[in-house]
């Protein structure tokens, strides 16, 4: 029996995104977090700015910090600025963060962030994964199968 089709997140502006876990990581479960954020990092966001290419997440007491994104100071933002990598405390249920927990205990998983975006009310979202490091040889290995599959989809649209 196939599992059924996740409902994908209700993106409407992408701030920033990790392209390179796609490929660096075996992704097995996404979610979606809130990001407890200060007003000058909300700003900054809002102008596109902001990096998570070489963040993670890790759960400590109970609680899921995103550590070493990056959400550059605001450019008006005078005394009031934040700290451009402090660590941001993601909003998730009492749930979803034991099962990520067990996930990175038991199964030595990794937390990885593939995109940060402003959702259809305006709340930045953290797009969050429950993924497998991947050896040099498992990324070759992934490569083909990708190209394998491209291939055989033009193969079935020109002969089809």
């Amino acid at each position: 029996m196939a599992r059924p089709r996740p409902i994908p997140f209700d993106k409407q502006k992408i701030v920033a995104e990790n392209r390179r876990a796609r490929y660096d990581y075996a992704i097995e479960d996404k979610y979606e977090a809130g990001i407890a954020l200060t007003g000058t990092e909300v700003k900054s966001l809002r102008f596109g700015e902001g990096s998570i290419a070489e963040s993670y997440a890790e759960v400590k007491e109970g609680e899921v910090w995103l550590i070493n994104a990056n959400i550059p100071e605001f450019s008006h933002g005078n005394r009031f600025n934040h700290e451009p990598k402090r660590p941001r405390k993601l909003l998730l249920t009492a749930r979803e963060i034991n099962k990520m927990f067990g996930a990175v205990m038991r199964q030595g998983m990794t937390l990885v962030p593939l995109s940060i975006y402003f959702n259809g009310r305006g709340r930045a979202k953290v797009e969050l994964a429950i993924a497998k490091g991947r050896k040099a040889h498992d990324k070759r290995e992934h490569e083909k199968e990708k190209d394998w599959k491209k291939e055989q989809g033009r193969l079935l649209r020109q002969h089809g």
